[in-house]
């Protein structure tokens, strides 16, 4: 990617909807190959990646795969392989988390550092592209400021993530999951617990929170910050959801193309990186998907408000308000544009702020802005309900059944001119990026005897690309007079032309260069390393070993201690949202002014979790302990040192 140059990077659960993420306006898309990505359930084989590849390099975007699980030794292999085959098909790149792969016989595939990497300082980034990585996911948690810091630290492109379901650990720093059911984060299996709800204890046994998902964050939304993102160095604009659906796909990445398109117009310096402008057939709308609400996060430094406390599920869109409750009917008050459909999914907070559904089996209009509503469960569904309750919809079907439908296109402007020959025509054709190709017909030039209607006959038929990827902008007859020329073989002579132009802009799509790891190796920023590393496989400790570091302890997943360590940091504080901070509560009487700072307790049933304040860096540790007899065919440990657990120390 050059400098001044945009990357809109898409997800794609497989590869149909990556070619949608194409047609949307993504300069590129990232998708789980058939094994070791950290999304287990979101594979695809290689000969569907392949069709996708060939999709998206008609328009010169990008297709990544995910390599990004920590692997064990006996897996090193088969990852290996899986790297040629993905080569082979013609992906662009692996995103991986695992530095073993460093240290195997890839192919010269370029390889970009996942969000498990856990990049916030200059110096881990500054080592990552030293040692070969050519493009960065930053963490979501990182400032503006922060941003800039390592844009000044590189030269690669760094990349970051604008929208989406938001992970409240540092990314490749979660263990709960591990420590409870053995279903490891880093390999793909995350059971999230962070979505659960939980009781908040303080250290004297208080009851601070009560059934709330204090560890459930709102959802990614950097729509008013792409500006700002840019003037700090970002390149990529990465989307989450590599398990979500098509109509999600489509919408999202149509948004954020619309505003990018916006920042391009006015900023002609920069520039997106794949061909083509998508035509939409809806106005984009994020609101409409999935959500938990929107955040920023910490981009603009930190906020209260950035939890989905009540609920992890989606609250939808306000429409109203309850009117009237009957046996097996409920009366809505409703604005007077807003339409109710039968199969709409409507939702409301109950007495104990608990989210409940509501289907829709039949939506009545009675008057302007009133509906009378059947729900499909009405025993259930009613059984809480009360007049006066606002009313969200969280599935509308009018917009379910518009994204079910050819939603968008993607065309490549395309000027055609008409030469003669010789011996007959020759068809010119440039595209947006320069891109040639000329074909030739063969045919005794006869005069028109209507001069008017064979000029216009000739510039209809070249300009039938409906059913192509380019868009006619102008088409010039370069004729000394207009000739006769049957439609027949005008038609043969622009599928020849179009043919012929995809040829080459194939044959002008060059394979990202793999980067070269900077000689002698560099240093790693620490010479130490906890298992906050990851470091699952040989190889890896073999690559850190090689950058300098001395003391290097097993992954997480490869012990089986019982001992008390941090299963999470993250930089989200439960006490600061929950007014509790003692720079919040300075001076404040009562309770929460005599409050212990910690540890706070969350409890889920049987399982506790301590939480430890790191105040310097204003970090937050949920500490647990890992369990034995959890059923998992265990691992052959790796062969580092040491083995015990130290003090979890802020990873780099």
């Amino acid at each position: 990617m050059k400098i001044g140059q945009l990357e809109l990077l898409a997800p794609a659960r497989d590869a149909d909807i990556g070619i949608e993420a194409i047609n949307h306006g993504a300069d590129a898309v990232y998708i789980g190959g058939p094994g070791f990505g950290a999304r287990k359930s979101a594979d695809n084989d290689v000969a569907d990646i392949a069709r996708l590849v060939d999709y998206a390099h008609r328009f010169h975007a990008r297709v990544h795969v995910t390599l990004n699980t920590i692997l064990r030794d006996d897996e090193l292999e088969p990852a290996r392989k899986l790297a040629h085959q993905l080569y082979d098909a013609g992906v662009d790149s692996l995103i991986i988390q695992d530095m073993g792969l460093l240290e195997l016989d890839l192919p010269p595939i370029q390889l970009h550092a996942s969000t498990q990497c856990d990049i916030r300082a200059p110096e881990k980034a500054r080592f990552l592209q030293d040692v070969g990585l050519s493009q960065l996911v930053l963490a979501r948690e990182l400032s503006l400021e922060q941003i800039k810091a390592i844009r000044a630290a590189t030269t690669v492109p760094l990349e970051f993530f604008i929208h989406g379901a938001l992970c409240v650990a540092y990314s490749g720093q979660c263990f709960i999951s591990e420590a409870h059911t053995r279903r490891s984060a880093n390999r793909g299996e995350c059971n999230q617990a962070c979505r659960l709800p939980y009781e908040v204890r303080d250290a004297e046994g208080r009851i601070i929170a009560h059934d709330k998902h204090v560890l459930s964050m709102k959802d990614n939304d950097q729509s008013a910050n792409l500006a700002a993102l840019i003037d700090a160095g970002i390149q990529s604009f990465k989307i989450e959801g590599r398990y979500k659906d098509m109509g999600y796909v489509k919408n999202i990445t149509a948004h954020y193309r619309s505003l990018l398109d916006g920042i391009l117009e006015q900023r002609p310096e920069l520039s997106h990186t794949s061909s083509g402008h998508s035509t939409f057939y809806f106005t984009p709308d994020p609101a409409q998907n999935f959500n938990r609400d929107a955040t920023d996060y910490f981009v603009q430094g930190r906020k209260e408000d950035i939890g989905a406390f009540d609920s992890p599920k989606n609250p939808g869109r306000r429409i109203g308000w309850v009117n009237k409750i009957g046996k097996d009917t409920v009366e809505i008050e409703t604005d007077a544009n807003t339409l109710l459909n039968n199969g709409d999914g409507l939702c409301y907070f109950d007495l104990h702020k608990e989210l409940v559904g509501m289907a829709i089996n039949t939506a009545e209009k009675i008057a302007a802005g009133r509906w009378r509503v059947v729900p499909k469960d009405p025993i259930t569904e009613l059984r809480h309900l009360k007049v006066g309750t606002e009313l969200n919809r969280n599935r509308d079907m009018n917009w379910q059944r518009l994204m079910d439908k050819k939603s968008a296109e993607r065309r490549i402007n395309v000027r055609l001119r008409l030469d003669e020959t010789p011996d007959g025509l020759a068809l010119n054709l440039i595209d947006e990026d320069g891109c040639s190709a000329t074909a030739k017909l063969a045919i005794a030039k006869e005069p028109a005897k209507d001069a008017s209607r064979s000029e216009a006959s000739l510039r209809e038929n070249l300009s039938k690309l409906g059913t192509t990827i380019f868009n006619p902008v102008d088409i010039v007859l370069n004729l000394s007079q207009p000739w006769f020329v049957p439609a027949s073989l005008v038609n043969n002579l622009r599928r020849e032309g179009i043919e012929a132009l995809e040829a080459a802009r194939k044959a002008t799509l060059q394979r990202l260069p793999r980067a070269k790891p900077v000689e002698p190796p560099v240093p790693y920023p620490e010479d130490t390393l906890s298992y906050l590393a990851n470091v699952f496989n040989h190889k890896a400790r073999d690559f850190y070993a090689k950058h300098d570091v001395k003391l290097i302890e097993a992954a997480f997943e490869a012990h089986e201690e019982e001992g008390e360590v941090s299963l999470m940091i993250t930089k989200h504080c439960v006490r600061y949202s929950l007014s509790l901070c003692p720079k919040q509560t300075r001076g404040v009487t009562g309770v929460h002014g005599t409050i212990k700072a910690e540890p706070l307790e969350l409890i889920n049933g049987s399982e506790k979790l301590k939480l430890v304040f790191d105040c310097k860096p204003c970090e937050m540790h949920v500490v647990g302990k890992l369990k034995r007899g959890v059923a998992q065919s265990k691992v052959k440990e790796i062969q580092a040192v040491p083995i015990q657990f130290h003090k979890a120390r802020p990873s780099l």
